[in-house]
């Protein structure tokens, strides 16, 4: 077995400051990372929720945006509209 000799003088580093033996260090690392395959082989998978709609602003935005109005200004608009609208 060859280990690059970067990693094992850091190993060896790591073992050393914290009293323990390289060996030990070693056994560690591949039990975590062994660990953290199952894991990641058990996780159920996630379906990601896509849209049809097209890129870009709605219409009424885009009109706004490309009249010259700064995209934090109609998003303040927006959402003073949509207060009013939930205060009605």
């Amino acid at each position: 077995m060859r280990i690059d000799e970067t990693l094992l003088n850091e190993a060896k580093a790591y073992a050393a400051k914290n009293g323990r033996s390289l060996n030990s260090v070693m056994e560690d690392a591949l039990r975590q990372l062994i660990n953290r395959s199952i894991e990641v082989a058990e996780r159920p998978r996630v379906e990601l929720i896509t849209s049809a709609a097209e890129p870009g602003f709605q219409p009424r935005v885009q009109e706004r945006f490309d009249a010259g109005e700064k995209l934090e200004h109609i998003a303040s608009d927006l959402f003073d509209e949509e207060l009013r609208d939930a205060a009605c």
